[in-house]
């Protein structure tokens, strides 16, 4: 089973249920044990909090993921726990700047926000981009 945790504030219209199911969709053929992995919806104060704590920048950005393992980076497999659940870890996604983009790109604001959870995920299971 995939568990999504989702935590939005409460003024964002999130379609909570096409985010969660997107995650599973993307995890199910590649994961085949028990996953977790958690999905925050956040304004842009909150973002540039975050991006200036973690990354040591000081603006909004789209989206921030915290991995609790990354094994490519390490070159060392996922840990195993005493649960058997592999928990990947945080997804934050800035709302503001996914309605921002959704106008740019002429997309749905849900779509977007889909978009940018599936790209957190792939930093969550260790499929990095050049920066």
């Amino acid at each position: 089973m995939i568990t999504v945790l989702f935590q939005t504030e409460s003024h964002y219209p999130v379609n909570r249920k096409k985010v969660k199911q997107a995650i599973v969709d993307a995890l199910a053929p590649q994961v085949h044990r028990d996953a977790e992995v958690s999905v925050s919806i956040v304004g842009d104060r909150r973002m540039k909090q975050l991006n200036r704590d973690f990354r040591k920048i000081d603006s909004t950005t789209d989206v921030l993921s915290f991995g609790l393992n990354d094994p490519i980076a390490k070159n060392i497999p996922f840990a195993a726990v005493p649960d058997d659940v592999l928990r990947l870890g945080d997804i934050v996604i800035s709302y503001p700047q996914a309605v921002k983009e959704a106008g740019e790109e002429n997309k749905m604001v849900d779509d977007k926000v889909i978009e940018l959870v599936l790209h957190g995920l792939n930093h969550l299971m260790g499929i990095h981009h050049p920066e």
